[in-house]
């Protein structure tokens, strides 16, 4: 097969395991054999060298593990075997215990028979065009020199979480700064069961109503998605239930995260960014913030205004918006904190690592200082401008060339905006963002798949369905796009 079928933004995945019906495997052993093979090519002579290996709870992780290091020590590879990881920590193997790479086995939200690679140097994450390399040379069936190398295990989440520990002791002082604190964790069977056993609970935290912790790859409460909304009420009701003063909740390799307050109410997609944004800019004159595409007028307006920093709005894509911080931070430009509504969020402090537990030490040690103050973490964001109402629509391109296509429409409305005497957002990076008198909406092309999502939000109760309503005669004329799901939102 076509390895470059299996690329997904900067990671490889496929099906891995059968049980969902018309989804065959196309993760197979051999898959994995040259992939793995082929990384080790494209990263030069590793011989003797140490390369980390961890993954996810899903149910193939044993099997592609036992491919990626078998590969791994048939090349000469010295195979620090991490066993169940977060992604985030795979990284900073390459930080704490030298290792020369990195290698996750994960397949983030996805459901459970999907799985996937995820790799790592000690510069970071690999970009899109490395993988596109990498996938050239699997295809090309391109073999590492045969060597002999070895494996250790390494309980390497146990020095992790006590990172993070410390982190806490510094900045609250203390031997059980979290004493007082009741915390609820929900890692929804991912990875992210160790931030309550291992992280909280050592340091006095209360962690009774938790949920979720036991590592499970069927996923059989919710999925483990920051931005599912099945998900979110679960670790809401669980946090009100036992009067916890937070709720936390992980994605299934922990490098996304979002939270909710005492009352239950969710602080996540722009309420996460302004909560980061407030905790990276301080004691930053001018920091700037880099955010997705979609955030809304109120957190830019709160980010200068409030915070008194900057906002960047750039594109949809975690590593997109990572990417551009570094290039601010290159250029001179104070950048402290990269973050997509998505829950991903880099600090520069931390290597700009998309890491959920970091982030949500962050936030803890916040909490902690502010109530010291007699003082709330929801205070840190109380005058965020929030939409009252918003939709993302997402319509499929019918004709082949869709990329073309869509940019072709994308250039129509704006030429149809104009028109319209609409106002085009200056400071948009991705598609076409325009502002009207009571919201905005941003429509853009799928960095990967044949679709346009159109994203509403309004300062009007209901008010997203009239901006629909506006942009229905535009879209009428689009024969290429399959716009039912507008006119059945309109019609609802």
């Amino acid at each position: 097969m076509d390895y470059r079928n299996l690329k997904s933004g900067t990671d490889v995945r496929g099906v891995a395991v059968e049980g969902v019906p018309g989804e065959h495997i196309n993760l197979t052993d051999q898959a994995v054999r040259d992939i793995t093979a082929a990384f080790l090519r494209w990263l030069g002579d590793m011989q003797g060298k140490k390369i980390a290996v961890g993954h996810d709870s899903r149910i193939s992780a044993d099997r592609i593990k036992t491919q990626v290091v078998s590969t791994l020590v048939q090349a000469g590879v010295h195979v620090v075997d991490c066993g169940l990881s977060s992604t985030p920590a795979m990284f900073m193997t390459t930080v704490c215990i030298g290792c020369d790479a990195a290698i996750q086995i994960t397949a983030s939200h996805h459901p459970f028979n999907r799985n996937g690679l995820k790799f790592f140097t000690k510069s970071g994450g690999i970009d899109g065009k490395d993988l596109d390399a990498i996938l050239a040379l699997a295809n090309q069936e391109a073999k590492p020199e045969p060597a002999e190398g070895t494996v250790e295990s390494c309980a390497f989440m146990q020095d992790y979480a006590k990172i993070l520990r410390d982190m806490i002791i510094k900045s609250v002082g203390g031997t059980l700064p979290l004493q007082g604190f009741k915390i609820v964790v929900d890692a929804g069977n991912g990875a992210g069961g160790f931030y309550a056993m291992d992280v909280l609970k050592p340091l006095g935290a209360d962690i009774t109503g938790s949920q979720f912790l036991e590592p499970d790859g069927m996923f059989p409460n919710h999925i483990p998605n920051p931005e599912d909304k099945t998900a979110m009420d679960s670790v809401s009701k669980a946090t009100v239930e036992h009067h916890a003063d937070l709720g936390v909740i992980f994605d299934t390799d922990v490098d996304r995260a979002s939270c909710v307050d005492s009352a239950g109410q969710e602080i996540n997609r722009n309420r996460i960014v302004a909560l980061a944004a407030a905790i990276a800019l301080q004691g930053e004159k001018d920091g700037v913030v880099v955010t997705d595409s979609v955030t809304s007028d109120g957190l830019k307006i709160f980010i200068e205004k409030d915070l008194k920093g900057k906002h960047h709005r750039f594109k949809r894509g975690y590593k997109n918006v990572i990417d551009e911080a570094i290039r601010l931070n290159r250029e001179g430009i104070n950048a402290p904190l990269a973050i997509e509504t998505s829950g991903h969020a880099a600090f520069r402090e931390n290597y700009f690592l998309d890491d959920g537990a970091y982030l949500i030490t962050k936030i803890i040690i916040q909490m902690a200082q502010l109530k010291q103050q007699g003082k709330t973490i929801d205070q840190l964001f109380d005058t965020l401008q929030e939409p009252k109402d918003e939709k993302e629509l997402r319509f499929k391109i019918k004709t082949d060339d869709f990329k073309s296509y869509g940019l072709d429409v994308i250039q129509k409305l704006e030429d149809y905006a104009k028109e319209n005497g609409w106002a085009i957002a200056p400071d948009n990076h991705e598609g076409i963002r325009v502002s009207l008198q009571n919201g905005w909406f941003l429509l853009r092309l799928s960095v990967h798949d044949p679709i346009m999502p159109l994203n509403i939000e309004s300062n009007d109760e209901g008010g997203a369905k009239g901006i629909a309503k506006a942009l229905l005669p535009f879209f009428e004329t689009c024969d290429q796009l399959d716009i039912a799901v507008l006119k059945t939102f309109i019609d609802e």
